[in-house]
């Protein structure tokens, strides 16, 4: 007698259904390339964009003496700041059997993707430029990025003393400072009467969602944000607090202080005899950030002049890793390594690498600073204050995208399509006075539980 007919005999004869939508990606807060002054660097005169600016003269010490002229003039002083210009892009490639046989449009999709990857480009490299302001506030003024603690939270104190030294400094503000009249109505507290709050001058903050969440926390700060909640004038504004708009953007970069990982001195390389050290960093393969920072090993001891110093580095999904070295206790070099890309301008250097592996280092590489660690096992979040001129983006060449659908010589029988974009501009620190950066911890985690 035959049995039941169930689904797993007949399953050859299933047809899978896919859905026509594709599933939404998560979002990305892009604000920091928006307070940037947009600048040109015209084509045929290089790569380098160069800004001038003349210093105020001294005021004078004593009156002058009748009919005597002053005894000598002043001197007329500049100060030079300049950004190189650099070429960014990518591309993605479908083959034609792809386009033909998979159920959604995969140029369609390709194209979208290609213009969020630009857009999130340009904003990655804002943040990385932003990370050499020279002027930090810690959170409760502790003196280094090392000593911050897990329960250094930002606050009002670090706010309002951060607003003031950038207002002693003369940092210009948004929505005011620049117009020529400088006087203030003194009856109406030094606004126009006509100004809204929300149109006085002011600076602009960009936080971490965990740093806006310590700060909404403070019961004070929270009953001054909610008017934000009615009106937003920036993007993914909050609110204002202490003469200071802040921002929140999911793309500000974070450290977190990793325990060392040391190495072994070898002879397959062509370090000179001596002590080395060598400190690790992990990238996130998403946004390409050194979010993981390892303390800098104690020394190792090498033997030259064929000396090389052996990394295992840990396995850790969603990174890879750079090994920098150096004779002291804060390296300043990419270490070489065979394991590094082949190829572009990090070819042969100790960068990029995969994890779980154990890389040689055989020589001291190009010049770049790893990022400073915190302690081990705190994260830092750093919040950037800014004011107006702090910073612009200096572009040769706008950003272009490029759709090749037909054949040609390279592609005769068209069986490639590519999407690409490309952008040739850099990131210029015009006024380091105009802008500083809060680090902090968090007493959130960006982890459920």
């Amino acid at each position: 007698m035959a049995g039941n007919n169930t689904y797993s005999q007949l399953s050859a004869d299933v047809e899978a259904f896919i859905a026509d939508e594709t599933l939404p990606l998560a979002q990305k807060d892009l604000v920091a390339y928006q307070f940037a002054d947009p600048l040109t660097l015209p084509k045929g005169r290089g790569l380098t964009y160069t800004a001038t600016r003349y210093n105020r003269l001294p005021l004078p010490f004593a009156p002058l003496s009748e009919g005597v002229g002053p005894a000598q003039g002043e001197s007329l002083t500049i100060q030079q700041v300049s950004a190189t210009a650099q070429q960014w892009g990518d591309k993605v490639v479908i083959t034609d059997v792809a386009e033909m046989t998979i159920k959604h449009p995969l140029f369609k999709k390709a194209t979208e993707l290609v213009a969020i990857q630009m857009a999130e480009t340009l904003e990655r490299n804002t943040f990385v430029a932003l990370n050499a302001l020279t002027q930090i506030n810690y959170v409760n003024s502790r003196g280094s990025r090392a000593a911050l603690q897990a329960g250094d939270t930002l606050d009002i104190t670090t706010v309002t003393r951060t607003v003031a030294a950038l207002r002693t400094l003369g940092a210009i503000r948004y929505n005011g400072d620049e117009r020529p009249d400088m006087k203030r109505d003194v009856e109406s507290g030094g606004a126009r009467a006509s100004e809204n709050p929300r149109t006085m001058p002011h600076y602009a903050a960009i936080l971490h969602p965990l740093v806006v969440a310590d700060m909404r926390a403070i019961s004070t700060i929270s009953t001054a944000w909610s008017y934000s909640d009615i009106n937003r004038l920036y993007n993914y504004e909050l609110g204002e607090w202490s003469g200071m708009r802040f921002c929140e953007s999911n793309m500000v970069p974070t450290w977190t202080g990793v325990a060392a990982i040391t190495g072994t001195a070898g002879t397959s390389g062509s370090l000179a005899t001596g002590t080395y050290y060598v400190q690790v960093t992990a990238s996130d393969t998403q946004n390409q950030y050194e979010s993981r920072v390892y303390q800098v090993s104690t020394g190792i001891s090498v033997t030259g002049p064929n000396g090389s110093i052996s990394v295992t580095l840990p396995s850790l999904t969603g990174f890879t890793f750079s090994v920098y070295i150096g004779t002291t206790t804060s390296p300043t070099n990419l270490a070489l390594s065979a394991s590094g890309p082949t190829s572009g301008p990090y070819a042969g250097q100790a960068t990029q690498l995969a994890g779980g592996q154990t890389v040689v280092l055989t020589a001291t590489g190009a010049a770049q600073t790893p990022p400073a660690a915190p302690a081990t096992g705190v994260t830092v979040y750093p919040t950037y204050v800014l004011g107006k001129g702090a910073y612009g983006q200096v572009v040769l060449d706008d950003a272009k995208f490029t759709y090749l659908t037909a054949a040609d010589k390279s592609d005769p029988l068209n069986q490639l399509r590519v999407i690409g974009w490309k952008t040739f501009y850099g990131t210029l620190i015009q006024n380091n006075q105009f802008a500083a950066r809060i680090e902090s911890s968090s007493a959130f985690s960006s982890s459920f539980g």
